[in-house]
């Protein structure tokens, strides 16, 4: 990193909050790669294990959905904080695989979750760097309004995921997040990094799942089922590679500032790709944790996937400085460097 910081986004720093706990929910459903072998040949299997990362991941039941896991992680998140459900002032619902088009997931949710009528609640479609947005969200209307505590829902089910598409079908799992956030004076303000090229849009998407459809003769489409997901993993990883350094480069404004963090977070996109993302910027393979080789690539809810997972021993007993890092469909990214810690809950649960 040189003295001319490259800009990657807008900057902002919300002050006064602090997350008081991360639960995240996993259906019990485990996928192994052996699971493919019917579908995939053993050579796809075997570079997916080593390139991507992925050994297993989690598959949400028949019924089963995304407002489900997050509701469990919730309602578990809730219980371990003693939290009373008329104290939540705020609620944010970040997913692309929302109940329902209309109405919002989290006008649902904050009935079944028991949230008084005064609770303010909404959606965010956004995928890979949905976690951090709603961070930077849900803390910048904290400070903002008379809200002292919220819930930040996030996560994804890959209902569009094409079984016969081994781009996707073997890379992708599904978790549902709560993280709960309360208003505090006695901790450090949050730094947030955020930018968005839409020109990318059409190497990660859902070509049939709004209300402007392909035409059958699309030549994006080339015999694809226009409701599933289409990933074109060559030019994701081309982004990744292009857009995160700079946003690394921003968040931390010079390398020395790097030794100041105990964690980084990456969205598990690809191990591959993150491991060299972090020779890259000059990070300690130490606090790079990965796993998605037991859970893939969760989404949104990936990065809180870390936290209520690999780094719950170390988020409940002290306070830890981390620096995240969402980036994937849209295209959209975003930094983060909180405080963190010790939590009064940090776990994983099995739906």
């Amino acid at each position: 990193m040189s003295d001319s910081i490259p800009s990657a986004g807008i900057t902002s720093t919300t002050y006064d909050v602090v997350i008081s706990g991360v639960v995240t929910a996993v259906p019990r459903n485990v996928v192994t790669n052996d699971d493919f072998a019917s579908r995939f040949s053993a050579t796809d299997i075997a570079n997916v294990a080593k390139m991507i990362g992925v050994k297993e991941r989690r598959r949400v039941s028949a019924g089963q959905t995304t407002a489900d896991l997050c509701e469990a992680a919730a309602r578990e998140l809730l219980r371990d904080l003693h939290w009373s459900a008329n104290d939540v002032g705020l609620l944010i619902f970040v997913s692309q695989s929302p109940d329902y088009v209309l109405p919002a997931t989290a006008c649902v949710l904050q009935a079944r979750l028991g949230l008084p009528t005064q609770c303010a609640s909404f959606d965010v479609n956004l995928g890979c760097s949905g976690y951090v947005y709603g961070l930077w969200m849900a803390s910048s209307l904290m400070a903002s309004t008379n809200v002292n505590r919220a819930l930040l829902l996030v996560g994804d089910a890959g209902y569009y995921n094409d079984p016969l598409d081994r781009a996707t079908a073997m890379v992708f799992g599904d978790a549902g997040s709560a993280t709960a956030l309360t208003r505090s004076s006695s901790t450090q303000p949050w730094r947030f990094v955020l930018g968005t090229d839409g020109r990318g849009a059409n190497n990660l998407i859902v070509h049939k799942s709004g209300t402007r459809q392909a035409t059958p003769d699309d030549p994006r489409l080339s015999g694809r089922d226009p409701t599933k997901l289409f990933m074109d993993g060559g030019e994701i990883f081309n982004f990744t590679l292009s857009a995160v350094p700079p946003l690394a480069a921003q968040l931390f404004g010079n390398t020395a500032a790097i030794a100041n963090y105990d964690a980084f977070l990456f969205h598990q996109a690809n191990a591959f790709m993150i491991k060299h993302l972090a020779k890259k910027i000059k990070l300690d393979p130490a606090r790079v944790p990965l796993n998605m080789e037991r859970f893939g690539n969760a989404s949104s809810a990936s990065i809180p996937l870390l936290m209520s997972d690999v780094l719950a021993p170390l988020l409940t007993s002290k306070n830890l400085r981390l620096a995240l890092f969402g980036f994937g469909v849209g295209y959209s990214w975003a930094a983060a460097d909180i405080t963190c810690g010790p939590l009064e809950s940090a776990k994983v649960i099995e739906l």
